[in-house]
Parts: structure tokens; C-alpha cells; sequence
């Protein structure tokens, strides 16, 4: 916590944490809520589209899979939907009224416009294509989320952070149940097509570069590292991930 002696904004700046939305700024508390809400929305749009493609994996085990992946995937949301109501979320009301399962066309370009009613990141704007896309797109987004998470870990509102922390490991898995299930089904025309649409629109998560509300927010303790610092990483990890399938990472 602060003392008499050190502005929240200096605590915060020198590594602080805060532990209940009691002592939040409202800048802060703002930024918070949109993390969330956002981690949430992606989390129950990727849950809900993912089991619409469960009964198409090849084998049962494959099923099971993807059934675990819905399961956690919601259940990390829940988590965070607990941490929104102690900010005041009307939780019941914030998940009925979502149109998970809504999607865009799938030719939609990148410039369209956000669904209306929730904050999920682009990419779970866009529909799945049979389970050979579906997998790609959760290997890709799966190494952006393992990128986001390790990056959110250890931010400066302690209860989230510590979720965040218990969550990576598992978001982690779900990456390498991705890999695993793309190494079964072979390099293919198909999939390096599913890599070439989905990239683009797992890129554009990290957002566009904003060097002033990067900094804002690292002196806030909601961020360490900057989008353009996270796309590059995650563009060599996903790439390095295409290589090794027999599959080229786009430009």
C-alpha cells in the first residue's frame, strides 16, 4: 500500500501493487476494467466458437481436446468475471447479453468494424473452417496469449495479476495441444492457407504501436512490455512454431 510519503502514481511507477479496488485511481481502475473486459470477452468468444468444431477432431481423443480447451478457456474467464464483480460488473448481466458465438463474415477484411456488445480481441471476430483451421488458429493465438499472460503476470493490481499467473501454464498447454494436433494432420496446402489468413488477424491483437500509452501504462504497473515488443516476439515464436510443421510463416 501507499504512505503519506509517496504519490500512488510514484508507488505504482516503482513496482507498488495494489490489492482491492478500494484504493484504485480512477485512471487506473478505467484501464483495469478494459484488460479485463477484454481477457474475458476473448476468452468465452474463443471458448464458443472453438465448440462448435469439437465433434469435427478426427478421433476421440482429439474431441477431448478441444473439450478441455472450451472448459478452461470459460473457467478463466469466470475467474476474472469475480475480480470485475468486486469493481461493480453486473457479472449475470455482462455474460447474457453477449453474442458469443456471433462472427463476421469470413472475408472480412481487418478494417472492419468491431461486433457491437463486447471487446473480444479481432481475431475471435472471424469464423473457424473445419478443425484443421481451427487448430491453426488456436496454435497461433495460443502463442500470442502466452505472450500477453507472461507480460501480465506480474502487473501492479496483485489479485489479477496472481490469476493471470495461474493461468498461463494452462493457456501454454492449449498452444501445445495445437502443435501436437498439427503435427498429426501433416503439412498441407489447407493448412498453410489457414496460416496465411490467420496471422494477420492474430497479429493485429497486440494492437497498433503507441509508444505514450505504452509508457502510460507501464507506469501504471499494467504493462512491461510494449505491443510492438510482444508482436515481435510472438511473430519469431509463431514463426519458428510454422518452420518446424513444414509450413512458412507469412510476411
Amino acid at each position: 500500500m501507499t504512505n503519506d510519503a509517496m504519490d500512488i502514481g510514484d508507488y505504482l511507477a516503482a513496482g507498488g501493487k495494489l490489492t482491492s479496488p478500494g484504493n484504485v485511481p480512477p485512471r487506473y481502475r478505467a484501464e483495469l476494467m478494459r484488460m479485463m473486459a477484454i481477457f474475458v470477452d476473448s476468452e468465452l468468444a474463443g471458448a464458443a466458437g472453438f465448440a462448435d468444431v469439437i465433434n469435427a477432431g478426427p478421433g476421440v481423443k482429439e474431441r477431448i481436446a478441444a473439450a478441455k480447451i472450451v472448459l478452461e478457456k470459460t473457467d478463466h474467464a469466470e475467474r476474472v468475471l469475480r475480480i470485475m464483480g468486486e469493481f461493480g460488473a453486473d457479472t449475470e448481466r455482462y455474460v447474457d447479453h453477449h453474442p458469443w458465438t456471433q462472427r463476421l463474415p469470413r472475408e472480412a477484411g481487418l478494417d472492419s468494424k468491431r461486433l457491437q456488445g463486447d471487446m473480444r480481441l479481432p481475431v475471435f471476430n472471424y469464423p473457424l473452417d473445419g478443425w484443421g483451421d481451427a487448430v491453426m488458429m488456436n496454435l497461433l493465438m495460443g502463442e500470442a496469449t502466452v505472450m500477453q499472460l507472461a507480460d501480465y503476470k506480474g502487473l501492479s493490481y496483485q489479485p489479477l495479476g496472481d490469476v493471470f499467473r495461474d493461468v498461463l501454464p494452462v493457456e501454454r498447454r492449449h498452444a501445445e495441444l495445437a502443435m501436437e494436433g498439427l503435427e498429426k494432420l501433416g503439412a498441407s496446402d489447407a493448412l498453410q492457407s489457414s496460416a496465411e489468413y490467420w496471422w494477420p488477424r492474430v497479429a493485429a491483437s497486440f494492437g497498433r504501436g503507441d509508444t505514450a500509452r505504452d509508457e502510460a501504462l507501464r507506469k501504471l504497473g499494467l504493462r512491461h512490455s510494449t505491443n510492438d515488443e510482444l508482436l515481435a516476439r510472438w511473430r519469431e515464436s509463431a514463426g519458428q512454431k510454422l518452420t518446424s510443421l513444414g509450413l512458412n510463416a507469412p510476411a
